[in-house]
Parts: C-alpha cells; sequence; structure tokens
C-alpha cells in the first residue's frame, strides 16, 4: 500500500500497524516544518497481514500547528478499468426513504462514472413516483433511473428482478443490492467495486451496518451460519451492537483479527453479474434467509464472500422488531429448513430437527397458537416439497396472515385499557411467583412444569380477565407457560394481544408437530436429493420470469 499525504505547518505524521491480536506497532513517521504544502509517500508492506490487522495514521502538531490538507491510500495494480456496476433498490411502501436515496447517489460524480442503471423495484401501493421529491431525485439520475413495477415478490423477488435487469442488460460487471431504508456511504460504493476488480478471484462484496438511529453502533460486522444447528448470527469473534462511542477501534482487540464471513445481508451487497450467470438468481423464499442462501450457494461454486470494512449503510435497526413471533415465523422456519437441505454438511440437518421441534413446542407453551399454527404450515410446504415455492410467493403471504388472525397472539390492540384489568383468584399463581431459571438444569425443570401445566385445566377468571401483563422484554416462554392468560406488548411497543391457554390446540399442534418433525428426520437425504434437483429450475431467469409477471405456473 502507499499512503500520500499533504500537510502544512509544523509536526509528525505518525503510521501505525495493529497485528491479529489488537497489539499497535510503529511502523513509519515523518516530520514536517514547512509554511506551504508538502507532500510526502509511505509505501507500506501487506506481509504482516495473513491474520488481520489494520495500517491508520495519526497527526500531531509541533511547536505550531499541522494541517493535513490531503490523504490518499494507493495501490499499484495493472487494471487500467474499473468496473461497471447496475445498483438495485427493492422497495415497498418506503418512498421517502427511497427517493432520499436516489437523490444521493446523484450527488457523487465518481459514483455517477462508473454506474450504469439504478434499477428500483417498486412493490408497493404507495409508489416511488409518486413522492413529491421523486421528480428531482430522477433528473439528477437521468437516464440512469429506471423503475419497475411488479407485485409484491418480497426482498428474494425484488433482488432477483435486479439480478436479472443487470445480467440482461449486459453491461455491467456488478449489481449492488440495496434496502430501500438504509443511508448509503458513497464512498462505500467506490470501494466496494475497487475491492471487487482486484481480488484474485470473483467475490461478492459487502458492506457493513450502522444503526441509522444511533450512528456510532455498528449491527453487524460479518455474518456466519453455525452449521450444525443451522441458524446465522456474528462471525466470531465479532459481536452484534459494538458501539464505538464505548469501545474505540483501537482498544477493541477482536476487531483486529481476519473475519472470514459465509455471506453477506443484503441491505448492500456487491455481487459479479458473472456469479449470476452461473448459478442463478436467488431463490423464491419472499424473505428471509435468501441473502444467506445465496451466499452459501456461491461459495459452494468457488465464489467467497467478503465482508469489507468500510463500506457501509446505516440501516433502520431489527432490534424493535420479532419477527419470529409475527406472519414471518412462517418464511423463517420454511426457509431455514430449505437452505439446510440444500447445504447442511451433517446428516439430518445435524440440531435442526430437534431445535425446530423446541422452537413450536416453546411457542404452544408461551399460548403464541397462531405463530404455532404458522410454523406447521411452514413444515408442510417444506414436506410437499420445491414445486409450490414460486406459487407461495404469489400466494402464501396472503394465507399465513389469514390463517394467523383467527387466533387470539394475532389480534392486537393499541392501548392496555382496551382488555379487562388483570385478576387472579390467588396472587400467588401465575408467573409472576415463578423464579427465572439461569442454568440449564433449571430452564428443564422449568420446561418440565410448564408442560405439565398444558394438560391441566384453566384457572377460574383467566377467560375473562387477563392474569397478568408481561412487557415484550420479559415473554420468556419459561415465563409465559405458568400463566392461563396474559397481555403481552408487542417488540415495537405500539400493540399488544391477550394471549390466553387452550390445552385442546396445544394437544393438537403439539400431536401434528411431532409427527412432522419425526417424518422430517426420517426422509432428510430423500427430500434433500429433491430439493438440490429442484435447485436449478427455482433459481432460473426463465421461470423467475413467469413470477415477475404474477403467472402462477403451479
Amino acid at each position: 500500500m502507499r499512503l500520500t499525504v499533504t500537510v502544512r505547518g509544523s509536526g509528525s505524521v505518525i503510521v501505525y500497524r495493529s497485528t491479529s491480536k489488537g497489539h499497535v506497532v510503529r511502523a513509519d513517521s515523518r516530520r514536517f516544518d514547512a509554511t506551504a504544502g508538502e507532500t510526502v509517500s509511505f509505501d507500506l508492506p501487506l506481509k504482516p497481514f495473513i491474520d488481520g490487522g489494520w495500517y491508520w495514521f495519526d497527526v500531531e502538531g509541533g511547536h505550531s500547528e499541522l494541517v493535513l490538507e490531503d490523504a490518499q491510500w494507493g495501490f499499484e495494480t495493472d487494471r487500467v478499468r474499473s468496473g461497471r456496476v447496475t445498483i438495485g433498490i427493492t422497495t415497498f411502501n418506503r418512498p421517502e426513504f427511497c427517493v432520499a436515496q436516489l437523490a444521493n447517489l446523484a450527488t457523487n460524480p465518481a459514483v455517477l462514472e462508473i454506474l450504469d442503471e439504478v434499477v428500483v423495484v417498486d412493490q408497493g401501493t404507495n409508489k416511488v413516483v409518486d413522492d413529491a421529491g421523486y421528480a428531482d431525485a430522477a433528473a439528477g439520475l437521468g437516464s440512469k433511473l429506471r423503475i419497475i413495477d411488479q407485485p409484491n415478490l418480497g426482498g428474494s423477488g425484488g433482488f432477483s428482478r435486479a439480478m436479472n435487469e443487470a445480467v440482461s442488460m449486459g453491461a455491467s460487471d456488478y449489481v449492488l443490492l440495496l434496502d430501500d431504508d438504509v443511508v448509503c456511504e458513497l464512498e462505500g460504493i467506490l470501494r466496494a467495486v475497487a475491492f471487487a476488480d482486484l481480488v484474485k478471484r470473483p467475490s461478492l462484496v459487502g458492506g457493513q451496518m450502522f444503526s441509522l438511529y444511533d450512528r456510532s453502533v455498528m449491527h453487524a460486522y460479518g455474518e456466519s451460519i453455525a452449521k450444525y444447528r443451522w441458524f446465522w448470527g456474528p462471525v466470531a469473534p465479532s459481536v452484534h451492537g459494538h458501539d464505538f462511542a464505548k469501545k474505540s477501534l483501537r482498544s477493541t482487540s477482536w476487531m483486529h483479527r481476519r473475519i472470514d464471513v459465509d455471506y453477506n445481508g443484503w441491505w448492500m451487497c456487491l455481487i459479479p453479474t458473472q456469479v449470476i450467470r452461473e448459478i442463478g438468481l436467488s431463490l423464491p423464499m419472499f424473505i428471509k434467509w435468501d441473502d444467506a442462501e445465496f451466499g452459501l450457494r456461491a461459495g459452494a461454486h468457488g465464489y467467497p464472500t467478503v465482508t469489507l470494512p468500510g463500506a457501509a449503510v446505516w440501516h433502520v435497526p431489527w432490534t424493535e422488531k420479532d419477527d419470529t413471533l409475527d406472519w414471518q415465523a412462517y418464511f423463517h422456519e420454511r426457509n431455514r429448513l430449505v437452505s439446510a437441505l440444500l447445504h447442511s454438511p451433517y446428516p439430518h440437518g445435524g440440531k435442526l430437527v430437534r431445535e425446530s421441534l423446541e422452537n413450536h413446542v416453546k411457542r404452544l407453551m408461551s399460548m403464541q397458537y397462531g405463530t404455532g399454527e404458522i410454523i406447521l404450515m411452514a413444515l408442510q410446504d417444506v414436506l410437499d416439497g420445491p414445486d409450490r415455492m414460486h406459487h407461495d410467493i404469489l400466494n402464501r403471504l396472503q394465507e399465513v396472515r389469514a390463517l394467523r388472525d383467527r387466533y387470539d397472539d394475532g389480534q392486537f390492540q393499541s392501548e392496555l385499557d382496551a382488555f379487562p384489568s388483570p385478576r387472579r383468584r390467588s396472587r400467588r399463581s401465575g408467573a409472576r411467583a415463578s423464579p427465572v431459571p439461569t442454568t440449564t438444569v433449571g430452564k428443564a425443570k422449568m420446561a418440565a412444569m410448564g408442560l405439565v401445566r398444558q394438560a391441566l385445566p384453566t384457572r377460574e377468571l383467566s377467560a375473562e380477565h387477563p392474569e397478568g401483563i408481561v412487557p415484550h422484554v420479559d415473554q420468556r416462554w419459561y415465563r409465559l407457560a405458568h400463566f392461563d392468560s396474559a397481555i403481552v406488548s408487542t417488540a415495537d411497543g405500539v400493540a399488544a394481544s391477550w394471549y390466553r391457554r387452550d390445552p385442546g390446540q396445544f394437544r393438537d399442534q403439539m400431536t401434528r408437530s411431532v409427527a412432522m418433525h419425526a417424518r422430517l428426520y426420517k426422509e432428510w437425504d430423500e427430500l434433500a436429493e429433491r430439493w438440490r434437483s429442484a435447485l436449478p429450475e427455482l433459481t432460473s431467469p426463465e421461470r423467475w420470469k413467469l413470477t415477475f409477471e404474477g403467472i402462477d405456473a403451479e
């Protein structure tokens, strides 16, 4: 690397590097004493960075001030052409966010220079083109902007359309996927393209995610899949929600290690078009797991994913959401199982089938029967096989919502006053008097007690009055299992539902759940072969074209 700086005044520029352990080493320095601007370069080797580490520089004044006028990190390359990019934005009823993003893209000449097109796939009813600021934003991008209207096919349908458009046009080297509710730092786009231009093998280049509302908080440094239990999370040793206002890069030792990811979220992800031509578009998953599955599929074809520090977006944080309880629970369950059938290296998916059953039991013990029913729907759809996936991306959302709305946990009131006041025959009954387990043994004991309760009749008054009010932060299954009814608030705090225990519902769903999970475990290898055989057709542009047009070819 070559660091070139221009300074004016008296003082020093000191270049540091860190090791993968987070230790700081002084790499080089220069002293200055010049009234006019002076430019110097530092040639810095990359050999010590196999396991990680950073370069940075400090500017320190001397007997008078030292002014930094310019600085550039550079490199030597025989690549003389920058890659071209199509930006794909999927939006659903967020026109103000989307228009602001379009206006922002038009402000950077360097981005416009490498930009072939911005494709906005509008799947909502509140259209981007109807927003008051759209005309000005469109004028800034001119012929580089294209709006496409299509049915609501979720993130996977919107981003698949953007991928397909970029490949079909034939000019772009990359398609950059961006969520509609992000603020993108344009320098990050330039860095992502430059990095993708220079990698030894074609790679997906992802950006990190910071909180739009708390700008110093980094929600996602890098993502991985825990293969044995088949669930996503921060790649070790990173953590979600790191706050740079409290702990800087220099004092965060894990951040100096090299981080290898399995995939990058599609809040910002640059994908080479040659990868799309080879492996196809996204699976028709609607939402959840589409980005993870695509990253795993690309990796299996020899195309790794890199999450690049310095390429990032500010994103609406997920901290005030709980999409494991609402209609999205269907997509979580189905798509987690589908992606595991396609990519899990373990017999029977490792721990996944057992975890799926445990999760369903917890929902039933928590009186979340609506969520439990749509989880069973997801299980059945997986067992039915891949043939219905494109049909379901057009139809399943409405069916899932209608099914969940029939249950108490799917019905909401915006005010607690809408519910009867809490009452119970004995103040010692219910979860208020139950302990909170902190060990595995304690949780097992609590689970056993909760299971026994499911076979007992409900207590007096619980059908007419809730036994308590449970804030969302406290709605753990081992607490709710000891209520016969309770008012439970949503994650965002804008509504609440009245959960009621129903022994009949518990028995019915448990019976079906055990049978379905047993079948899933027994037929895992056969199902995996069916799903893997269907993958090329499910992800083909030809099959997707029918779905983009709203044609149900089941």
